[in-house]
């Protein structure tokens, strides 16, 4: 089993789990999706101007006696109704938590739809959770400045 294919099989466990009230996050999240469009930055691609926004999501708790820490990174292009994403997932040490894109590269694991909907669907979970209140999901979300140079 490939790295991906068992972080795809943990996350569909920890997502069980975690519905159960068996498993305790820390969600740490960082976008500039809510900030004014005008401080965002635009790409140009084939005569199309793109608002560029991104968001880290990190989750980490205790899954199996191991500390489990994944970070998630979305890039988001939007013009108009049109969007394009590039989602990256990292699987950094205890002591890297950084937002970081080029301190987290070498921690990358490859992915692929399944895996990201995987993802996707543990961020659903531990919202739904968060709004219904639930003690075992801590949830902090904050906004951060984009800039490309």
């Amino acid at each position: 089993m490939t790295k991906e294919q068992s972080l795809v099989h943990d996350l569909t466990e920890m997502i069980k789990d975690t519905k159960a009230g068996k498993v305790n996050w820390k969600v740490i999240c960082q976008t500039t999706e809510y900030n004014d469009i005008s401080t965002k930055p635009t790409t140009v691609e084939d005569d199309v101007t793109w608002i560029v926004d991104e968001c880290y999501v990190s989750y980490e708790c205790e899954y199996k006696g191991k500390t489990f820490v994944m970070i998630s990174y979305e890039m988001i292009h939007s013009a108009g109704d049109k969007k394009n994403t590039t989602n990256l997932i990292f699987l950094p040490p205890l002591g890297i938590r950084y937002f970081d894109i080029n301190v987290l590269l070498p921690y990358s694991v490859e992915a692929d739809k399944m895996l990201v909907y995987e993802v996707n669907q543990l961020w659903l979970t531990i919202l739904d959770m968060y709004k219904n209140k639930a003690e075992n999901v801590s949830l902090d979300v904050s906004p951060r400045e984009l800039v490309i140079e």
